[in-house]
């Protein structure tokens, strides 16, 4: 029983995480209607559904990059930003090849007999 509340309690989290803004507040109008409740307790109603949603949607995503995290160390599978530091080296270490081959070149042009 516990569970199952929860579950449900998950399911219409992750639901209204995934809710526009516009279709929070028409829904939370029309249950602040259904409920007869004032036009300030209706508008604290919507506000606290938005916050919700906004939590519910920031937590999700948290949870949804740390599982996209966990499974890229588990698979070792490197990301974007490991990609850049690396081509940034490489692109480093051939600007030093090139001048090193500009530096040969020149010492070979004034000693050509070596």
């Amino acid at each position: 029983m516990l569970f199952e509340s929860l579950k449900r309690t998950l399911y219409a989290g992750v639901g209204l995480a995934f809710l526009t803004r516009d279709k929070i507040e028409e829904l939370g109008k029309r249950m602040a209607e259904e409920a007869k409740l004032s036009e300030s307790d209706g508008k604290k109603f919507i506000d606290e559904i938005v916050r919700k949603s906004d939590e519910a949607r920031t937590t999700l995503e948290k949870a949804v990059q740390s599982g996209v995290d966990a499974a890229l160390v588990k698979l070792d599978i490197p990301r974007r930003s490991d990609l850049k530091v690396l081509e940034a080296r490489v692109k480093a270490l051939e600007a030093g090849g090139q001048a090193l081959e500009v530096k040969i070149a020149a010492l070979e042009a004034r000693n050509p007999a070596a």
